[in-house]
């Protein structure tokens, strides 16, 4: 995890899928949980996903708060 990863949670957004257009960090706990279970994509998304993931499970998902506000 690194700073510049937790600024692209609150600025990148989901490229494809039921949730395409949406800011990862608010991606729904149901679908972060699904691609828990079924594997996360290669690459930078796969990354981001996991670390949201990891986040929303452990209830840190308000860390993001202030990067939001930047």
């Amino acid at each position: 995890m690194t700073s510049e990863n937790l600024l692209l949670l609150v600025s990148r957004v989901m490229p494809y899928g039921k949730y395409k257009g949406r800011v990862i960090a608010d991606l729904p706990g149901h679908y972060l949980n699904w691609f828990a279970r079924e594997g996360f994509p290669r690459g930078e998304l796969g990354t981001l996903l996991a670390l949201m993931h990891e986040l929303d499970h452990n209830g840190l998902k308000s860390l993001l708060d202030p990067l939001r506000k930047q």
